[in-house]
């Protein structure tokens, strides 16, 4: 009987970290399929830039978390366009591996709530998504772009580009992806 109880006891275990603790072979740059987010591409039409993807909300825990910002051309943070809610009202403190590019650049941590509640909402239901940058007022050159996301627990995937915003140079641009392991 305690043999039973024991082998019962494994089992339930090693379900438990396959399905909570991700499996690194299959979030692999080979197969992102496997990525709630995927085609991250950014675009300037008249005073607006925005940034789209297809986003795939995923099952189970320690999943769905992204933020999507700004920077200007020599890494400046200059806004956040979306951050899920959970991870901007404080969620990185209990979890640290929410979003740490984006809380470390963002400055979150110096935030007021009404700073956050603009930028945050609950995470949407799965689709294609558009975040927008009003470009009123901004400088004509080069600015960066980013999307991170969280695949599961620390496996985390980072999106990036450049994009020109002016007369000349690229218009629109996909950007290039990096998966990161925990």
């Amino acid at each position: 009987m305690k043999t039973l109880k024991l082998l019962l006891i494994i089992t339930l275990a090693l379900s438990f970290l396959t399905a909570c603790g991700g499996n690194q072979e299959a979030l692999t740059a080979d197969s992102p399929e496997n990525s709630m987010l995927q085609n991250v591409t950014a675009a300037v039409s008249g005073d607006e830039l925005t940034i789209s993807f297809d986003f795939e909300k995923q099952s189970g825990w320690a999943s769905n978390q992204f933020a999507v910002w700004i920077e200007d051309a020599d890494g400046g943070y200059l806004q956040t366009l979306y951050a899920t809610r959970y991870t901007a009202n404080g969620g990185y403190k209990s979890r640290e591996e929410a979003l740490p590019e984006w809380v470390n650049r963002s400055g979150l941590t110096e935030k007021t709530q009404s700073e956050i509640d603009v930028i945050s909402s609950a995470t949407p239901s799965s689709g294609s998504l558009n975040y927008t940058w009003d470009l009123t007022g901004a400088d004509e050159g080069e600015y960066r772009f980013f999307v991170e996301g969280n695949l599961r627990w620390g496996n985390r995937v980072m999106f990036s580009g450049t994009i020109n915003v002016g007369d000349d140079g690229n218009r629109s641009a996909m950007a290039e992806t990096e998966y990161i392991y925990q």
